[in-house]
């Protein structure tokens, strides 16, 4: 089962960038099944109010449960107080496998962390760069595993690049994701020195075609048990690990935070 582990779906409220506006899956089912995906993992886009977000997110894969896995894009500061909250209804009302978390929004947080390793979820976190937080949540979450997407920077910032591959190398809970990564020999070098079992095909659908970023990881030329651990079997299996009954850790609560908008401008400068 090949499974795009990195797309966007539903609609964002801020209206400045293709990336807070809307993200149709119409076209990027057709792609996706034109290129022999057979599952995909849906966030929501930028947005003001990440509950509302992830309730559309939850009626998108409702349309197609044989299609869709959902993730609970959550804001680290802004939704400060009820993290836990949003990420329980996700996965126990949703079931929804994971968390979404993006540097531009907010850095991570203890919350959200702790909340990932309450429920087993997988956190999915842009860290728009700043590769050296990694070091910081890999050491004290051990027991979370973290993906990174675009192997650090959508932006090709090789040195952010650089230190997530050797991120992946030195920590057993960091993994990272391959959407939108154009210099290939970071996707190369990843492979080689972390392994198969730490690299995470995804898209960054549906403004990145699916089948194109797909394309990258069969010019790896791995052997088809690797290139299965890379399409599929990682995040299937980081996916596995989530639980709908937290039962055994205590409840998290945190003082809610001071509010937090977004505004145009930092939406403006923001990342896929």
């Amino acid at each position: 089962m090949i499974i795009d582990a990195h797309c966007h779906a539903g609609t964002g409220d801020i209206m400045t960038d293709p990336w807070n506006t809307v993200a149709r899956v119409d076209a990027y089912l057709r792609r996706a099944e034109s290129a022999g995906i057979s599952r995909t993992v849906i966030f929501a886009p930028f947005h003001s109010d990440y509950a509302r977000a992830n309730e559309e997110v939850a009626r998108i894969v409702a349309r197609h449960p044989n299609r869709f896995t959902g993730f609970a894009f959550v804001h680290a500061r802004r939704d400060a107080g009820r993290i836990f909250r949003m990420v329980e209804k996700a996965v126990v009302n949703y079931g929804f496998r994971g968390i979404k978390l993006h540097g531009h929004d907010a850095m991570a947080t203890r919350e959200v962390c702790d909340t990932a390793q309450a429920f087993g979820t997988p956190v999915l976190f842009d860290v728009v760069g700043q590769a050296s937080v990694v070091e910081m949540l890999a050491t004290e979450y051990p027991k979370v595993n973290f993906i990174i997407p675009h192997l650090g920077s959508f932006r090709d910032d090789w040195r952010a690049q650089q230190q997530v591959v050797d991120q992946l190398v030195r920590y057993p809970n960091v993994f990272g994701d391959t959407a939108g990564v154009r210099r290939f020999d970071y996707i190369v070098q990843a492979i080689r020195r972390a392994g198969p079992g730490k690299v995470i095909f995804g898209s960054d659908g549906p403004w990145l075609h699916p089948g194109l970023e797909l394309q990258k990881i069969r010019y790896l030329g791995l052997n088809p048990r690797d290139e299965a651990l890379v399409t599929g079997g990682n995040i299937l299996r980081l996916m596995a690990r989530v639980r709908r009954d937290p039962a055994q850790h205590p409840r998290i609560s945190y003082a809610v935070a001071a509010p937090c908008t977004v505004g145009p401008a930092a939406a403006a400068e923001s990342e896929l």
